[in-house]
């Protein structure tokens, strides 16, 4: 597993062993002040954030091994919300890993065939999630085509919402505060710790 450490926002009142946990899953590069990560890190009561190693030159088995420690370090189940080269991040966790999630928010995944900087993490898994799923994809996303990420969603069994125009969904494409995000992320039943605060 990665030696690197996740950066922690957690609530003094979060954490019930039985109430998910909210993993959120940078892509490439990391995603810096603005990007709704940063303030759904900074805001969501009880969020982790996965930390690499490597920002810049990913490896595949470093990525999963951080991002597999961070999961398997929480009291309980997980909730992931995964960007670009994260969200595929997510679909290489094995079996042992991916039975602590209990949902996943996929945004803008990335294309590692088309990338050199990201070929280590091709191919990519094409086989069904086993948690329930939502992949988020732009009608022209710069970095994968909504017609693969449309694949994607359907090997995934991912529920699959189309954004028009949305660029990559970061905050070069205007998605700082995103409110659609959120909505999403509160349909896959998750709840921030204060609701779960005794």
């Amino acid at each position: 597993m990665s030696a690197s450490h996740p950066v922690s926002t957690t609530h003094p009142a979060a954490c019930l062993a039985g109430s998910p946990r909210l993993v959120i899953v940078p892509g490439w590069k990391g995603s810096g002040p603005g990007h709704w990560q940063s303030l759904w890190a900074e805001r969501l009561p009880g969020a982790v954030r996965v930390e690499q190693a490597d920002w810049l030159f990913p490896s595949r088995s470093a990525w999963v091994g951080a991002l597999a420690d961070v999961i398997l370090s929480q009291p309980g189940p997980v909730v992931l919300a995964a960007h670009s080269l994260g969200s595929i991040t997510v679909t290489h966790l094995p079996p042992e890993v991916a039975a602590r999630v209990q949902g996943a928010l996929l945004v803008a995944p990335a294309d590692p065939e088309r990338r050199g900087a990201l070929t280590d993490f091709a191919p990519v898994p094409f086989q069904k999630l086993p948690y329930r799923s939502i992949l988020v994809a732009s009608s022209h996303d710069p970095y994968c085509p909504v017609r693969l990420a449309g694949a994607y969603a359907r090997a995934w069994g991912s529920e699959f919402v189309r954004v028009p125009d949305a660029g990559h969904i970061n905050v070069e494409s205007g998605h700082g505060d995103w409110p659609l995000g959120l909505a999403l992320l509160q349909s896959l039943n998750f709840v921030s710790a204060p609701a779960c605060a005794v």
